[in-house]
């Protein structure tokens, strides 16, 4: 299981940013602290509002230097209109082949339809690409975003 002070798995997926773009973890290190915050579902209660809660909140991530990308199974399409309609103003990445679940360790089922989805959890990645922080939590829980924040002020030092 993926824990902190482990290297961050390197991936390359589709980040939804009102355009589709390819988006590979070690070409944005300069970005670090990275916040991937992993949700299973666009356009579902809890994920809805946790996204528009890391929205409200994204200037106390910038505030520390921090980038916030949230990440789930739905496409990039998907996505896109998600943060349309919830005018997101973050990159959402795209794990439609389910290999970011995979590596992070953070595969749930949703069980009434026995689908694949991300757990809900959050990884703070800083600039070497190690791991920092991890939170992992049940389908209605959200995250303690004053604690991901502080997370992430650690990882910029």
């Amino acid at each position: 299981m993926l824990d902190t002070g482990d290297e961050a798995p390197d991936f390359t997926a589709p980040l939804a940013n009102s355009d589709v773009e390819t988006f590979t973890l070690s070409d944005h290190l300069e970005e670090a602290p990275i916040v991937l915050a992993f949700f299973p579902a666009a356009f579902t209660g809890t994920c809805t509002t946790e996204m528009c809660t890391f929205r409200d909140q994204l200037s106390n991530f910038e505030d520390v230097g921090a980038t916030v990308y949230g990440i789930s199974v739905d496409l990039p399409f998907t996505l896109n209109e998600f943060r349309r309609q919830n005018d997101l103003n973050f990159g959402l990445i795209s794990d439609e082949r389910r290999e970011l679940i995979d590596a992070y360790d953070v595969e749930t089922t949703f069980s009434p339809l026995d689908m694949r989805v991300a757990q809900r959890s959050v990884f703070v990645v800083d600039g070497n690409g190690t791991v920092t922080y991890v939170w992992r939590g049940s389908a209605k829980d959200e995250p303690d975003y004053d604690a991901v924040r502080e997370a992430a002020a650690e990882a910029r030092r």
